[in-house]
This record gives C-alpha cells, structure tokens and sequence, in this order.
C-alpha cells in the first residue's frame, strides 16, 4: 500500500510538472507570436514606404521628360526661322515669317502667344497649338537682331508642367539667323 501512495504522490508532481510546462510553453508562444507581427509591421513599413518612394521617382520623372519634350517647340520655331527669307511682322509675343513651302511657293508662318498656348498659324489659318495640354506656355520673347551681315531673330521660352506640384519653370534660349534668302 504505501508503495501506491508513493506513485500516487509521483504522479502529482509530474502532473503539476506538466502543467507548468505548458503555461511556461504557452508564454513563449504569446512572446513569439508578438515577435513576428511586429517582424511583419517593420517590412510592411519598409515595403510601403519604398513604393512611395518609387511613385514619386517616377513621377518626378516624368514631369522631366514632359518639360524636355517641350524643347521641340523651340526645335520647330528655330527650324522656320532659318528656312524663312523675311519677317513679316515681329513682336514680343508674336513672330510672323515669310518662307516659301516644298515647291517654291510663298507662304507666311506665324507663332502667337495665346493664352497659355503658343499657336501655328500658316497662311493666317490656324494649324494647332505647339505645345500639349500638360503643358503651360509661361512666356514668349520674340526679339529682332539687324546685323550687317544678315538678320537674326532672338527667342526666349518658358514652360511649366501642370502635373507638377511645385510650379517650376523650364527656360529654353535661342538665337536663330534667317538663312532662306541664301
């Protein structure tokens, strides 16, 4: 009999033994599990604040490729003065050239500051505006330059992307000699 009790007693222990295993098991597991939602929080973070980051580069970059894209417009105006023969009519805002089209004929080209807009107009009829809609034409400078040798024609453009939050400009310089009458 005494040898049951002693068992009996044995089996106490392992049982309260267990039990405290589990409570100590079960306060790891509350711990580990803290540990790896606090784990996934950091890198959803992480990963969310690099993809803001990514947005922002790419629009960053696109607005720069809208502005450098605009450089046509200057590309397209010098392009018309050098194959002009004359200026018709030149103000600050306003260039009108006499030029000839592809077989030989008289013809007049005209860029005009509209509104925000730089308008084409040939034979005084409206072709389209130069610039695209995202595009804001902020100024147009259009000075004559008389030198002995020939004439030359002065021109100043500032743009701005409506996409872009900070309102920065983009500044394009040229000076053009009238070539057409070579």
């Amino acid at each position: 009999m005494t040898h049951s009790i002693k068992t009996q007693g044995h089996g106490e222990q392992s049982r309260t033994m267990i039990k405290n295993t589990k409570k100590t098991n079960a306060g790891y597991i509350l711990l580990e599990t803290i540990f790896y939602i606090l784990l996934f929080a950091i890198l959803s973070i992480a990963i969310i604040n690099a993809m803001i980051t990514m947005t922002k580069s790419f629009k960053e970059t696109a607005i720069q490729a809208e502005l450098m894209q605009s450089g046509n417009i200057m590309e397209r105006i010098s392009r018309e003065i050098r194959q002009a023969y004359g200026i018709n009519l030149i103000s600050t805002s306003s260039l009108k050239l006499n030029t000839t089209d592809s077989v030989g004929t008289n013809k007049t080209i005209e860029f005009l500051l509209s509104g925000s807009d730089i308008r084409l107009l040939e034979n005084d009829v409206f072709i389209g505006n130069l610039n695209t809609q995202n595009i804001t034409v902020t100024g147009l400078t259009f000075t004559q330059v008389n030198t002995v040798k020939g004439t030359a024609v002065k021109i100043s453009l500032t743009i701005k992307s409506n996409h872009d939050l900070q309102n920065r400009n983009e500044s394009f310089y040229d000076t053009v000699v009238l070539r057409g009458g070579y």
